[in-house]
């Protein structure tokens, strides 16, 4: 059975390790912490696998069209797609993952790479090998499986498959109610089991629930003759009985039932021999389509069912992410900061955060209206088109008025219409980082529908969601926070539509800044001349009314209350507040720095910084859930990392290199992974928070994977500390380093050119480029002005 040869393990850790290249994580033994996990996804069809074999698949949806059953459970991790091997002879069984019979191996390991996992176990002198993985261009997951015998006599063997179908709402909230409408065929020319569901949980044409048809066809299958089948879990599980030690295995046979009066399972049971040193693979599939695709299922799983385009498919996956992520290429004095940067922040964002849209810690399944048109931005230095898709669809799901669904599941298209007020925003703050990157205004002229109206173009979308904003104002001048601003937690500030949020106003003061130019190239003067004003009236205020000695306040409740302040005994001072300040320059100079070293001093810990401190220790409905969560637990007082990357961004403007610099390596996740059993969490991605000290388990990571931190922390890295970002004239070279790096290179596609950029730094400074060299011509500008000649320009960049 092949393996990857690894020279070098790179990060090694009791648990495993990274590859040489840094494309593969190797875990080395199946009890991590927490389950650690890989999600892989085509963009229609997807799957979470742990290292124990555990997770499940979905199609289009995680949350309205599961294909397998789902019970999140971090400690248990029981819930799978399970695959048995049993020798007939002596009549022992265990499982290729070691979920769900836990039998200690001989040897264990499980290799999630980027659109791949592998699973290699190896017991009773039977070595397995599992490779789970999606072909680009179907809707279906592929297991293939191959069996060695390292024993000195031939063994008889069988394999069994195991799944629970969901067929659509998950989780369900009423197994016997929604078991009666699920059926079964099995196919044995096809060696193939059919599954369909005669209800599916969303509204029907009429507006009506549970009076419609599943409108999808699922498939479990085989490559070689079955000798039995299983449709009925009670049959496979015996009664009182569990995966761990079901009575199918015991028996050793399935009995061949389906149909309509089932719990069902799909289990298919083949029958292996093999000699002392022989190995044999056989290709199990499981997917889903369309009912009127089921030709196209038949076509998929009579192709797949030959090794050599199992095999074919899954190089064309590699191959699919190899080219999807090779730029941009960053190689610096840090191997965690290239291995993060060129493989793993692209991949977690485009596969977990854009395309699943769902992990372990979390279903989803939605599109956030805020949180995919953030994540689109990894698109932009990698395929900017794919950025500019995100935001027309969003776009879509704008109401006349400005307004958006705060999320909506597609397949229903239903969403809640909340009060909360950021989600809009974020329309335009793409739009301008869209046009920095490709300088295409034309998407402003793109016609998109509303959800209540016919189509308008996409600028007009844009400053309805603005000038929406602008209507939701304080007498004292400030934006309302109501039903929270990018933090949910805080539902309770602002439901009468009194509360403030002084976040809200740094966010909006730099939209309605620069969109204001934007405006005025389309020749709309009047609202460029109303957008620059009240942002001047904006940035007056706060600083006026939201300055408190040494930072920026957070917040103002309906009932009057101050949030931020040092007047407060808890919660006295919060990160975004100060970050966003210096981001959008809400503060000038001697704020800015005032604001940061308040972050520094108060809020900056080992692992990073809090989103504030002090934690609440009561709840408080006037403030919202924020308050519901223990102290130091996520929102209530714990390092938060989606905001934690905008305080290295901000670092970064202020010049302070050896700052950000720490800040990124207290948070980057393979180092937090060199202590797993603080940490908890996969080394490989990052974790929507981590445990603040007001928490017992301070330092403890959680919600990896579905984060928008991925996405951010990714453009921090390459735009901030590496420092070269778009703007409308061109690439800006700017970087802000920590003094000890002697240099770093990056090789960056923009507007149809690639770049090979070196950067060197003879005098080990942070901050400040002396000389610019393109294609051997010197220039004093730090700007890289764009060729558009689709040709490789080598770019040499002297720091001083």
């Amino acid at each position: 059975m092949p393996q990857t040869l690894h020279s070098e393990r790179l990060f090694e850790t009791k648990y495993g390790y990274f590859s040489e290249d840094g494309r593969e994580y190797v875990i080395t033994r199946p009890d991590t912490p927490r389950p650690w996990v890989n999600v892989l996804s085509n963009g229609n069809y997807s799957l979470v696998i742990s290292q124990t074999g555990g997770g499940f698949s979905w199609f289009k949806n995680s949350n309205l069209n599961a294909i397998t059953i789902w019970r999140q459970d971090l400690i248990k991790d029981d819930v799978g797609k399970f695959l048995y091997i049993r020798d007939r002879d002596s009549g022992r069984y265990w499982s290729v993952g070691w979920k769900p019979v836990c039998r200690t191996p001989q040897a264990y390991t499980c290799r999630h790479g980027i659109g791949y996992s592998i699973i290699c176990s190896r017991n009773e002198d039977i070595e397995s090998e599992l490779v789970v993985f999606i072909p680009q261009d179907s809707s279906l997951e592929i297991w293939k499986v191959t069996l060695r015998n390292h024993s000195s006599t031939r063994r008889n063997l069988s394999l069994f498959s195991y799944l629970e179908w969901c067929l659509g709402v998950s989780p369900e909230t009423h197994r016997e109610f929604h078991k009666t409408f699920i059926e079964t065929q099995f196919d044995a020319n096809l060696n193939t089991l059919w599954a369909r569901n005669r209800l599916w949980e969303v509204r029907n044409s009429k507006g009506v629930h549970r009076n419609r048809d599943w409108e999808f066809l699922a498939f479990h299958s085989v490559n070689q003759s079955v000798s039995s089948f299983e449709g009925d879990k009670e049959a496979f599980l015996g009664r009182y009985r569990s995966e761990v030690y079901p009575l199918a295995l015991e028996k050793g046979i399935l009995t061949n039932t389906d149909g309509k009066w089932n719990d069902s399972v799909a289990s298919l049971h083949v029958d292996v021999t093999l000699d002392p040193g022989e190995e044999k693979s056989i290709i199990f599939t499981l997917g889903a389509v369309e009912i009127k695709d089921e030709k196209v299922a038949i076509e998929w799983i009579k192709c797949y069912q030959e090794l050599s385009k199992v095999d074919l498919a899954l190089e064309e996956t590699k191959a699919f992410w190899e080219k999807l992520l090779q730029t941009p290429r960053v190689e610096t004095p840090d191997r965690a900061f290239d291995i993060l940067t060129n493989i793993w922040l692209k991949y977690q964002a485009i596969s977990g955060r854009l395309w699943a849209r769902a992990a372990y810690y979390q279903q989803g399944g939605a599109y956030g209206f805020r949180d995919q048109l953030q994540d689109s931005q990894i698109f932009l230095p990698i395929n900017p088109d794919k950025t500019r898709e995100q935001i027309l669809l969003h776009a879509r799901h704008q109401f006349a008025n400005g307004t958006v669904y705060h999320w909506w599941h597609n397949l229903s298209e239903e969403g809640p219409v909340t009060r909360s007020s950021d989600d809009l925003l974020w329309l335009p703050y793409v739009v301008l980082n869209y046009l920095k990157e490709t300088t295409d205004f034309s998407i402003l002229d793109e016609k998109v529908r509303y959800i209540d109206a016919e189509e308008d173009s996409l600028y007009n979308h844009c400053c309805r969601a603005i000038d929406c904003v602008l209507t939701r104002f304080s007498p004292r001048g400030l934006p309302l926070i109501g039903e929270g601003d990018w933090n949910d937690g805080l539902n309770g500030l602002g439901c009468d539509m009194k509360g403030e949020s002084i976040w809200l106003g740094h966010f909006l003061y730099g939209i309605l800044r620069e969109f204001a130019m934007v405006v005025q190239k389309k020749g709309d003067v009047n609202r460029a001349r109303e957008y620059q004003t009240r942002a001047a009236r904006l940035k007056k205020a706060i600083n006026e009314l939201a300055w408190d000695g040494n930072w920026y306040l957070r917040a103002t409740g309906d009932d009057g209350r101050v949030l931020g302040s040092v007047r407060n005994s808890e919660a006295k001072i919060f990160l975004n507040a100060q970050t966003w300040a210096i981001i959008n320059e809400v503060a000038d100079n001697d704020r800015a720095e005032k604001a940061m070293n308040s972050v520094e001093e108060i809020l900056d810990r080992e692992y990073g910084p809090l989103l504030f401190y002090p934690a609440f220790t009561h709840t408080d409905e006037a403030i919202g859930y924020l308050s519901r969560y223990a102290p130091g637990v996520r929102e209530n007082g714990g390092l938060y990392t989606h905001a934690a990357t905008w305080a290295i961004m901000a670092e970064c403007i202020l010049g302070r290199g050896e700052r950000a610099y720490q800040m990124y390596t207290k948070l980057c996740p393979i180092n937090r992974g060199m202590n797993p059993d603080l940490y908890f969490c996969e080394p490989y991605v990052t974790p929507g928070n981590v445990e603040g000290p007001d928490s017992p388990h301070f330092g403890r990571g959680g919600w990896t994977w579905y984060t928008g931190s991925a996405a951010w922390l990714f453009q921090v890295c390459v735009e901030w500390i590496l420092g070269i970002r778009p703007t409308y004239d061109g690439l800006l070279i700017d970087p802000c380093i920590p003094k000890h790096w002697e240099n770093f290179k990056m090789k960056r596609l923009f507007r149809g050119d690639v770049y090979e950029i070196e950067v060197v730094n003879p005098n080990h400074v942070n901050k400040g480029v002396v000389e610019l060299v393109i294609d051997g011509r010197s220039q004093k500008s730090n700007l890289v002005t764009p060729f558009k000649n689709g040709e490789i320009h080598r770019v040499r960049v002297i720091m001083g």
